[in-house]
């Protein structure tokens, strides 16, 4: 090290007139000064010294940055730096008018749902929601989620989650009383100014997707206003020089970002967002959030696949799905296929590729996904591990797809669309009969022996129950186009399953633990919004007898529940 070097340190560190002897002399005195403290006084210098450690490697990065340390993620602090200096040069997707809105009133419902005469078995679904309803307004009120054992209460986004995801199902249950209540929280109190970061999934189906809905059914004007501030707050999400978007953005300033986890988002959750921001662009007449969700759809349209499957991820920042991933109807991978034929009929069947996209994933199904199992020869769908390797897995999350199916048979797409719609849905009801406590566990494995005396291998880790909609949801589509009473025998037997293993006396329901014990299911202490967003009500709509309450040719659902007009005048002759 040269002397120069050594000078420049020096000066750096605060030695202006030494030379390099005087260091070496100020050293020196350093460690005589040291010498000459009593070990009390060097024992309490080295605490501070070591409590200075401490709080430099523990608790500084903590206050530097209250995420987690997630900054020291290359993938997210590239992200961040990207999204702030998109926001300073005004950069990003504009919010602009540049087509007329939809008639103000041509896509609002003229049904009456408060004069609704409900027969008796819906009046029972309705009793309990209204107990799910009481237990969360007392416990949880305008909170994301209700504990219904500890009778306390959690926020995931802060948006008042739970409240907001059943605005319509108050609606179209003709729940006059406590929809006005839920109406005068969402005008006084929701604000989407909240300095935290939320799943841009998520929220897109269950908060925009339940105001949207609403709007549609009641013509409330706040749900309007309140839709359009959370679509401006999420577009940063699509603004980072991708075409896919980042999971998570921060609804107050405007940051998106990947996951915690790594820089792969889940295929489902970038392809699960369409039906929402189709509908939004159309309410608004701003063609921005359309077009955002449209260049993601045509991205991973133009993605290879296997056989029309994909894979369950995707990242956000080559726009390429990751090598090797799981090829599944369920987790991360499910709505995936179901948006693929709800953007056709949302769009008045005019987006015809989305048809052809679902026609070939069907194909795909039962290429590589579908087997039967022993001794009973159930149709199932599997996976595959790695891309290649079967499984026979099946979550219960997949069992949406017998009702996309049904509705696939509906809109004209051929017979064996229904008839594996039937024998899917079987399966799915099978999940549910052979438990003890007449539910379904949350993933089901399948034997494919023969000789086995059981088709159903559930797991101890695999047994919880989340209150999930999916089975309720496909009896519904079947039942509304077949007419076949067994779907309404099944869904009700499942109803009284729920109010005899999940209901809680004075707190409302829980997810359970154990399916395969009937005796002591254990509850996990969580009501999941879409308990009453999804699977109250498409039980309630299971056995409504008018078929003018959400007819399937002028609504699409939405992942969550929630329905979305058709556009009509969009129809190409």
């Amino acid at each position: 090290m040269s002397a120069a070097f050594k000078r420049d340190v020096s000066i750096n560190l605060g030695y202006y007139d030494d030379a390099l002897g005087d260091v070496s002399r100020k050293r020196q005195s350093i460690l005589r000064s040291w010498r000459r403290l009593s070990s009390l006084q060097r024992m309490v210098i080295g605490l501070l010294l070591f409590a200075t450690l401490i709080i430099a490697i523990f608790v500084l990065p903590g206050i530097l940055n209250k995420d987690d340390l997630l900054s020291s993620n290359p993938d997210i602090k590239k992200a961040e730096e990207d999204q702030l200096k998109e926001k300073d040069r005004g950069g990003g997707l504009k919010v602009e008018q540049v087509v007329p809105p939809v008639d103000e009133h041509s896509e609002i419902s003229s049904y009456d749902f408060f004069a609704q005469e409900p027969n008796a078995k819906q009046k029972q679904i309705t009793d309990a929601f209204k107990h799910a309803w009481a237990a969360y307004k007392k416990y949880a009120w305008g909170h994301d989620e209700l504990h219904p054992i500890s009778k306390t209460s959690s926020e995931w986004f802060g948006t008042g989650l739970t409240l907001v995801d059943s605005l319509d199902t108050l609606v179209i249950m003709g729940l006059k009383e406590e929809y006005e209540e839920a109406k005068e929280w969402v005008e006084k109190q929701l604000s989407f100014n909240v300095d935290n970061y939320v799943n841009l999934f998520e929220i897109t189906i269950r908060n925009l997707g339940a105001l949207l809905a609403t709007y549609h059914l009641t013509g409330d004007e706040v749900m309007k206003t309140k839709a359009l501030d959370l679509g401006k707050r999420l577009l940063p999400a699509f603004n980072h020089g991708s075409k896919i978007p980042f999971s998570d953005v921060n609804l107050a300033n405007g940051v998106a970002r990947p996951p915690k986890w790594g820089p792969d988002s889940s295929t489902s959750e970038v392809t699960t967002i369409q039906l929402e921001f189709r509908d939004l662009s159309r309410v608004s007449g701003d063609k921005v959030y359309d077009e955002a969700v449209h260049e993601v759809s045509m991205h991973v349209h133009e993605l290879p696949k296997t056989d029309g499957l994909i894979p369950i991820f995707i990242n956000a920042n080559s726009g390429d799905f990751r090598p090797g991933s799981t090829i599944t109807m369920g987790a991360r991978a499910d709505s995936y296929y179901e948006y693929l034929l709800k953007q056709w009929l949302q769009s008045g069947k005019k987006l015809v590729v989305f048809k052809e996209d679902f026609i070939s994933s069907y194909e795909g199904v039962k290429k590589s996904l579908m087997r039967r199992s022993e001794p009973s020869k159930l149709l199932f769908i599997g996976e595959l591990l790695n891309g290649r390797n079967f499984s026979p897995k099946m979550d219960h999350l997949a069992c949406f797809y017998p009702g996309t199916l049904a509705l696939a048979y509906h809109n004209g797409l051929g017979d064996e669309y229904l008839e594996s719609a039937k024998e899917v849905q079987k399966t799915c009801w099978e999940m549910y009969n052979r438990m003890p406590t007449r539910l379904s566990p949350e993933i089901t494995y399948f034997n494919l022996a023969e000789g086995v005396a059981e088709d159903l291998i559930v797991k101890p880790l695999d047994a919880h129950n989340l209150l999930r909609p999916e089975t309720v949801e496909s009896m519904f589509y079947l039942y509304r186009i077949t007419g076949d009473q067994k779907y309404r025998d099944q869904g009700w037997q499942i109803f009284l399953a729920f109010e005899k293993h999940t209901k809680l006396k004075e707190s409302g329901y829980s997810s359970i633990n154990n399916v395969k014990d009937a005796g002591n299911p254990r509850f996990r202490d969580k009501m999941e919004s879409f308990f009453l967003s999804e699977t109250l009500k498409y039980l309630y709509l299971l056995f409504s007898d008018d078929p003018k309450l959400i007819p399937l040719d002028n609504y699409v659902f939405n992942s969550e529940g929630h329905p979305l007009p058709v556009f009509k005048d969009s129809v190409v002759p």
